[in-house]
């Protein structure tokens, strides 16, 4: 499983586990599952999608910001995010 933390400036918009979490980094989008290698890149605006451990779909709009991930700890830091 995945730790996932989707932050703005203002608050913590989730925190849990997830299966996977899928991106708009700035060259494409791209998906982020288990045991993926690490990775810092940038995201611009668009849709982050996290499969939390319970298999629900969560899907937020976002602005442009960052993701990085290490040790299955992915770290979503962005200037605003909205629940669709």
């Amino acid at each position: 499983m995945l730790q996932v933390d989707i932050v703005t400036p203002a608050k913590i918009i989730y925190s849990g586990l997830a299966e996977s979490v899928t991106v708009p980094g700035s060259k494409s989008p791209f998906q982020i599952l288990n045991n993926h290698a690490p990775i810092v890149s940038s995201l611009d605006d668009g849709i982050v999608k996290v499969v939390t451990d319970t298999h629900q779909e969560l899907v937020y709009k976002t602005s442009s910001g960052f993701v990085e991930l290490q040790h299955n700890k992915i770290s979503v830091l962005v200037e605003s995010a909205v629940a669709e």
